[in-house]
C-alpha cells in the first residue's frame, strides 16, 4: 500500500536534498580548516516522538549533524517506557499521533515527575493549541512545515535555559536559592552548603547530605520509601539498588554525632525504608 505524504513532510523533504548539499560542502571545508579538531563537547540527546517516520528521520539526520545524539520513536508508549529509564536533555514532540497524543505523553512524564523540558511539533496554527500545549509543561511550539535552521535554533535556546535553571540545584530537591531551614537545632544553609551546629561549630557539607536533611525536614513524620528518598535526591533515573543513600545516611549521623547532637529520631522503617520524627519543641 502507497502511503501518501502530508503537504509539511513533502516540503521538509525538498527542504532536505538542499540543506545536505550544503553539510557536504561545510564538511570538506571543515576538514581543511581544522585537520586536527578540539576535544569533542558533550552531545546533547534529544528524543524525537513523531509517527511520521519520513519526517522523523529527516529532522533525525538534521539533528545529528548539528552535533546532537538522537532517539527516535513513531509511537508515544515506547517513548515513555525509554524516558523513564533513562535520561533526555530534550523532547521533540509531536502532537497528533495515534493512540496517544502528545499533549498526553506529555502529562504523562510529568505525572512521572519526569521534567525533561518539550517542544511541540504539530500542523495545527490554532493559538489554543498553543497555549494548551504551554499550560501543560511545553517549553516551545512549532508549526510544520519548519526550517531546519529555526528548530536547531530553538532547541538550543531551550536547552540554554535549561541549563541555567540546573545550575542553581544543588540536588534535584534543593536549589541554591531556597531559604535556609531548622534541622533539629542546626541552622541548614543550602545556598552556602553549610551546616551550623549549636556549638557554634560551621561544617560544610555535601550535596547530598544536604539533600537528605531537606527532605527528611519536609517529611517529618511520615513514612519515607527508600525509593522516594533516592529518586527526591539522585533523580528519578538513580538505582534504588544503590548503597550509596546508605553510605551518605552513616555520614550525616557521624557528623551530627560529632558535634553533640543525635539523629535517632530519624529511624529505619524496616523492609520499607525510613520516618523522621524529631522531638517535639
Amino acid at each position: 500500500m502507497t502511503r501518501t505524504l502530508s503537504a509539511a513532510t513533502a516540503c521538509n523533504l525538498l527542504e532536505l536534498g538542499f540543506d545536505k548539499l550544503l553539510t557536504n560542502c561545510k564538511k570538506i571545508l571543515d576538514a581543511f580548516v581544522s585537520p586536527h579538531p578540539m576535544c569533542a563537547e558533550p552531545r546533547p540527546l534529544i528524543v524525537v516522538v513523531e509517527d511520521e517516520v519520513e519526517l522523523s528521520n529527516i529532522i533525525s539526520q538534521h539533528l545529528e549533524e548539528a552535533g546532537m545524539n538522537v532517539q527516535v520513536y513513531n509511537r508515544a508508549a515506547p517513548a515513555l517506557r525509554f524516558l523513564q529509564h533513562n535520561f533526555a536533555n530534550l523532547i521533540l514532540l509531536d502532537i497528533n499521533m495515534p493512540e496517544t497524543s502528545g499533549f498526553e505523553l506529555l502529562a504523562q512524564l510529568r505525572t512521572h515527575d519526569i521534567n525533561t523540558p518539550a517542544i511541540f511539533l504539530t500542523a495545527n496554527f490554532q493559538d489554543e493549541m498553543k497555549v494548551k500545549g504551554l499550560n501543560l509543561g511545553g517549553d516551545d511550539y512549532i508549526t510544520k512545515p519548519f526550517s531546519y535552521t529555526e528548530l536547531i535554533a530553538r532547541i538550543s535556546a531551550v536547552l540554554r535555559r535549561a541549563e541555567s535553571k540546573a545550575d542553581f540545584n544543588v540536588t534535584k530537591n534543593v536549589r541554591t536559592t531556597d531559604g535556609p531551614f531548622e534541622f533539629l537545632g542546626t541552622k541548614v544553609h543550602p545556598d552556602r552548603l553549610v551546616i551550623e551546629f549549636p556549638n557554634g561549630t560551621t561544617l560544610k557539607t555535601g550535596r547530598k547530605e544536604l539533600g537528605i536533611l531537606a527532605y527528611l525536614h519536609s517529611h517529618i513524620g511520615v513514612v519515607i520509601t527508600r525509593k522516594e528518598l533516592i529518586h527526591s535526591v539522585w533523580g528519578i533515573h538513580a538505582d534504588i539498588r544503590s548503597r550509596s543513600l546508605d553510605q551518605y545516611i552513616v555520614k550525616v549521623r557521624a557528623a551530627f554525632e560529632k558535634n553533640g547532637l543525635s539523629l535517632d529520631c530519624f529511624k529505619t522503617v524496616h523492609g520499607i525504608g525510613y520516618i523522621f520524627e524529631p522531638p517535639a519543641k
